[in-house]
């Protein structure tokens, strides 16, 4: 078998073989295949595109490059879900929490940020003390425990997609459905809980732009997963709009524990008893009407904010901050965006409003930055809200206010005042199952 007849057979229009696929990818991984050649692969499939089948075959050999972790040892069903990420995206602490609450067993295995996304694991580590990588003994222990343990991804988790996205990311193959399919599940199989839910986020502050390209990658992503064995189910929801008004390491785990003690801002709270509704409905606790009702009461009777407690706590946490998040590091300085003129915010591009925190050092543009965890952006207006003439609009936190001026510029590129309120669009545009796509 030869790289060159692969190359050649997909650049044709081919449909490859798994035998093919393993291959290429085991040869890229081992060195034996070199990057110029698996650059010409990618690119292949980006205008060619994969069969259904040829996708879940590239996953299943992505996930096979390196560690398969076995959950079998942890007690009842596994449920995880993934978010392919966005602004203001801290719906795993809330949902995390609320699931364990529920009797659901959640042994989850998330992502740093970078670029304009953020990350579950760098919000987990802006609470003092907090340790994320854990031992497999550790994990297992504490998931059997008390039900819920989220950690880093393990370093040998789809080795071979690590090598294959830095690749894609300098070779502009990045965008090619397939390929962002089988990068996620890749790791999503790897990590072994049984049942998946797929956040599939829809906007400016996301990967995928349009409604038609949400879904679809959404269907490509439950069909890998159904042929594998997971129950796997999608959410399209709305990255028009950060959710929730915080940006930023800190703050937006102060209002994820406000969501758990039911004075969080509403179309955070609402996204989260969708997604975590979906996740019940996996783990067979029912229909969807009973599955909400059964995330609702653990909001209101404190157990999902007890059960978040208990996982920080587990893992090393300072739960006061939890508490009271008054007790979390504050940024130096803050500097308010203010409008210039009345009317409504008809734009306010996330990605802009992520980059601007980014500038302002609560996030990275490589792996090696580090992050300023007080740092961030509280949104007061946002997209069809009123505004007045020195309203403001947000509030950026930095140590050092020379960040402000390039972070507000960043902000301001991206937001439109108009004379019209807008139409807003809806939290969650759709739900994709093995069954078809349900559109609300």
């Amino acid at each position: 078998m030869r790289m060159y007849d692969i190359i050649a057979k997909k650049r044709d229009g081919g449909t490859l073989t798994r035998e093919e696929l393993a291959f290429a990818v085991n040869g890229y991984v081992a060195g034996t295949v070199p990057d110029y050649q698996m650059s010409a692969l990618l690119m292949a499939i980006y205008l060619r595109g994969m069969a259904d089948a040829e996708t879940a075959a590239l996953t299943e050999v992505m996930a096979r490059s390196g560690e398969m972790v076995d959950l079998s040892a942890i007690a009842g069903i596994k449920v995880d879900k993934h978010s392919t990420g966005g602004v203001g995206d801290k719906t795993t602490l809330v949902i995390a929490p609320v699931v364990a609450a529920c009797g659901v067993k959640i042994a989850k295995m998330s992502g740093r940020g970078l670029g304009h996304t953020g990350g579950t694991i760098d919000k987990m580590e802006a609470v003092p003390g907090t340790r994320t990588s854990l031992t497999q003994e550790e994990f297992f222990r504490q998931v059997n425990e008390i039900g819920i343990a989220v950690i880093g991804q393990s370093g040998q988790i789809a080795v071979a997609d690590k090598k294959m996205y830095a690749l894609r990311d300098v070779t502009a193959t990045v965008g090619c459905i397939p390929l962002i399919a089988s990068s996620i599940m890749s790791k999503k199989l790897a990590a072994g809980s049984d049942a998946i839910l797929l956040d599939v986020t829809m906007g400016d502050g996301a990967f995928m732009k349009t409604l038609d390209d949400a879904i679809e990658l959404a269907r490509q992503m439950v069909a890998i997963g159904t042929a594998h064995g997971r129950k796997v189910a999608a959410l399209i929801t709305d990255m028009d709009k950060p959710l929730g008004r915080s940006i930023g390491n800190a703050l937006e785990v102060a209002e994820s524990m406000a969501v758990l003690q039911g004075k969080g801002p509403a179309d955070l709270t609402e996204v989260c008893l969708q997604l975590a509704a979906n996740m019940l409905m996996l783990a067979g606790k029912g229909d969807e009407a009973a599955c909400r009702a059964m995330a609702q009461r653990v909001l209101a009777d404190g157990s999902a904010f007890a059960k978040c407690r208990q996982m920080f706590a587990a893992q090393g946490g300072d739960v006061a901050c939890l508490d009271d998040p008054g007790r979390f590091r504050k940024a130096k300085y803050s500097h308010d965006v203010t409008a210039a003129q009345a009317g409504y915010i008809v734009k306010n591009d996330v990605e802009k409003i992520g980059n601007a925190s980014v500038l302002l050092g609560a996030g990275r543009l490589t792996k090696e930055d580090a992050i300023d965890f007080a740092a961030g952006i509280i949104m007061h207006k946002k997209l069809g809200d009123a505004v007045r003439p020195g309203d403001a609009i947000c509030t950026l936190y930095a140590d050092d206010p020379a960040l402000f001026p390039a972070a507000e510029e960043m902000y301001r590129g991206g937001l439109v005042i108009g004379a019209e309120q807008p139409a807003l669009p809806p939290l969650v545009y759709a739900r994709v199952t093995p069954g078809g796509v349900e559109r609300f």
